[in-house]
């Protein structure tokens, strides 16, 4: 598969940016992770879920710390196993406590971060494991890549399966429960999708950003949609857009890519805002 992906990539892109190996690996990873951030953001901004995703990337960062302490050189599979965890117990109490939402994800998050900084920190191994917080597209391997491909699949399928559920449940959780839906399971099952890519991408994207990338091409796209199609649509256009800018910019500007790849997202953020604003006006 990647053979047939490089030969592509040298006869559709003849540029000198694509004679190396690692920009060819790197756009590749862009095009597979891009339209699931696109897809899922659009959920997770209708439901006013950011600050959930931002808890999840600190659960990712305490599952980290716990993959250290077993030794494990590449902690990446114990730290998914730990965010969607994260995600089942944040979603289930949010679900049965009284809590204001905002207050139990804040409290699971502030604790999840602190944890995983004394984790990392104990004995002074902090340094190895600080590149989790800024990320590097560029250092992704095609074993990496093969495994964000049955990750892509993985994860399309189950939305194509779950939408209509996830979108009713968005919309009134009461007509859901009515229509016999198990509300409490398809949260749980968003939120695990929204756990696993999290986590999967925060070694190449980075634990700081990564939040912005799943709610800048939703809120885009939000902007200036006029329907659930166009709003998906435009969302996953606006992610790959700034996913594939933002990987040229940042290798002409020599800047952190997934840094550069959120600043592009913004600025389309800021561009339908004001087309939104003239529209209104």
């Amino acid at each position: 598969m990647l053979e047939l992906w490089y030969t592509a990539a040298d006869f559709l892109l003849p540029w000198q940016w694509m004679s190396h190996m690692f920009m060819k690996n790197a756009l590749l990873a862009v095009l597979l992770v891009t339209p699931l951030f696109g897809i899922l953001g659009t959920m997770v901004v209708n439901n006013r879920m950011a600050f959930f995703s931002d808890a999840l990337g600190h659960g990712a960062f305490t599952g980290i710390a716990i993959g250290s302490l077993l030794g494990l050189m590449r902690p990446i599979g114990a730290a998914t196993a730990f965010s969607i965890f994260f995600a089942v117990i944040i979603t289930i109490i949010k679900n049965k406590s009284r809590s204001s939402t905002d207050t139990i994800i804040g409290v699971f998050s502030s604790t999840a971060v602190a944890v995983g900084l004394v984790l990392l920190s104990y004995g002074g191994s902090f340094n190895r494991y600080s590149s989790y917080l800024i990320g590097d597209l560029l250092s992704i391997t095609p074993q990496e890549i093969v495994m964000l491909f049955w990750v892509f699949i993985g994860v399309v399928l189950l939305w194509m399966i779950t939408f209509n559920k996830v979108l009713l449940v968005s919309i009134n959780q009461s007509l859901a429960a009515s229509r016999g839906i198990h509300t409490l399971w398809v949260e749980i099952i968003f939120a695990a999708l929204i756990a696993v890519i999290v986590t999967i991408t925060i070694q190449w994207v980075g634990l700081l950003i990564i939040n912005s990338l799943l709610v800048l091409p939703a809120a885009a796209s939000r902007n200036i949609s006029q329907n659930v199609r166009q709003y998906h649509l435009i969302s996953v256009f606006t992610a790959v857009a700034s996913g594939i800018i933002g990987l040229l910019l940042s290798y002409y500007w020599n800047t952190a890519t997934g840094a550069t790849i959120v600043l592009v997202a913004a600025i389309f953020f800021f561009i339908t805002l004001a087309l939104r604003n003239s529209l209104t006006v």
